[in-house]
């Protein structure tokens, strides 16, 4: 494959320019493994930084997505060889490398997950970044104590990708749910995945006490600010909330009350940096005890790679729900 097409995104007069290109692979960010990309997933980071309405990019031009999966075409690293099937997510894909949204990727050996079994090649990007780091919530709220006898886990942006998959393991796993979400047109969507109650988040009194009533087990957070500030307050000594997202507010204003008094842990999920060990045991669970069963309903669309763009405006204005794959070839 001499040439490829790609969507890139370029700044151009202090503007984000996007758009389909045709390249090479000497074009590339440099790596040892070659890549024929197969599928790739959209997240609320791919819209931003495709639209221009976050700063994603730490370099231009790149080309977007932060995911992918496909198969090993060429390798300068012993560990892979043609024809392996392969994922890369984050590793700083679509912020200082080249990214998924391409016919060929050209990516460092470290950054390599081969797919594990029980998964194949869309079904890992059906789960993809998102899933990834609903996974590694739940291990790290585990590791830390978390057990489904601690009381209810509060899930909120749930019936985003990060919401609805972290959802679908927790159920599985026992834990007793209560979703956070304005959408109560989707009530029936989070039931199937395992919520069994709901709260209107638009309608929620969150106080302004140091410390409210203990009512949540733990949490899973995609909001931050305010959301996260209430969630300190409200769970349970020994709880556990898992830090994902900043749709509200990348701003924390609480006490150490919750801390202090309460044992409550608050911990950071970060899906780009991290051991390869972590990153590889993940994927190996989300192949084996926290595979998704939902993924079924939570892929709500299947887009080609040409019609991509068409999407962004669901992520940006707060339609979508579930998880969007892209078939970027056959």
């Amino acid at each position: 494959m001499n040439e490829f097409k790609a969507f890139r995104i370029d700044l151009i007069d202090k503007q984000i320019v996007a758009g389909y290109q045709q390249l090479s692979v000497d074009q590339l960010t440099e790596g040892e493994v070659v890549v024929q990309v197969k599928w790739s997933g959209i997240n609320y980071k791919d819209v931003l930084a495709a639209t221009g309405k976050g700063k994603i990019l730490r370099q231009y031009p790149l080309n977007g997505g932060i995911d992918f999966s496909g198969i090993v075409m060429e390798s300068r690293d012993n560990r892979y060889k043609e024809g392996d099937h392969v994922l890369v997510c984050g590793c700083g894909l679509s912020e200082t490398a080249d990214g998924g949204y391409a016919e060929v990727a050209r990516v460092c050996g470290d950054c390599i997950v081969p797919v594990p079994d029980g998964i194949g090649l869309r079904e890992s990007m059906a789960i993809g970044t998102a899933g990834f780091t609903a996974a590694m919530a739940v291990m790290r709220m585990e590791q830390n104590g978390q057990t489904p006898g601690h009381g209810p886990i509060l899930v909120n942006g749930a019936t985003g990708g990060v919401g609805s998959i972290a959802i679908d393991i927790l159920g599985s796993r026992g834990y007793s749910i209560t979703a956070f979400t304005g959408k109560s047109d989707q009530h029936d969507y989070l039931r199937a995945l395992g919520a069994s109650d709901f709260i209107d988040r638009h309608s929620v009194e969150m106080g302004s006490r140091p410390l409210e009533k203990a009512t949540w087990g733990g949490a899973v957070d995609n909001a931050g600010g305010e959301t996260l500030a209430w969630l300190t307050r409200t769970v349970k000594p020994w709880g556990n909330i898992a830090s994902i997202g900043l749709v509200d507010d990348f701003k924390l204003n609480t006490t150490v009350m919750p801390f202090i008094l309460r044992g409550v842990s608050l911990l950071g999920i970060n899906s780009i940096e991290m051991p390869a060990e972590m990153r590889n045991e993940i994927w190996r669970r989300l192949g084996d005890d926290l595979k998704p069963g939902n993924l079924d309903k939570i892929v709500t669309q299947e887009v080609n790679f040409q019609d991509l763009a068409t999407t962004f405006e669901g992520y940006l204005n707060g339609s979508n729900v579930g998880r969007t794959v892209v078939k970027i070839q056959d």
